[in-house]
C-alpha cells in the first residue's frame, strides 16, 4: 500500500502510549492499533480530527504517499527513531 502511517512516529514524539490515545480520542486501544500497522482500510474524518487534536498535529503528520511502498510500517530508521 502506497499509503504509510505513521501513528507511531507521532506517538514516540509526544512521548504517548497507545492506551492513553486511545482515551482521548474515544475509540478503542484496538482499533487504534490496527491503524497504527496500517491494516486500516479507511478512517472517519471525525475521527481524524480527535487525533489530530490530541497529537497536537495535522494530518499529514499522520500519513504520507510512497510511490510503490511495499509496507505501510515505516522502519525505525525511516520513522526517524533511535535505539537508546
Amino acid at each position: 500500500m502506497a499509503i504509510v502511517v505513521n501513528l507511531d512516529v507521532m506517538l514516540a514524539r509526544r512521548k504517548m502510549r497507545l492506551g492513553e490515545l486511545a482515551e482521548r480520542v474515544g475509540i478503542t486501544p484496538q482499533n487504534l492499533s490496527v491503524l497504527k500497522t496500517g491494516r486500516a482500510r479507511a478512517i472517519r474524518f471525525s475521527t481524524l480530527e480527535k487525533l489530530c487534536e490530541a497529537l497536537e498535529c495535522q494530518p499529514g503528520d499522520l500519513f504520507e504517499y510512497r510511490a510503490g511502498a511495499a509496507t505501510a510500517i515505516p522502519t525505525e530508521e525511516e520513522a526517524g527513531l533511535e535505539q537508546a
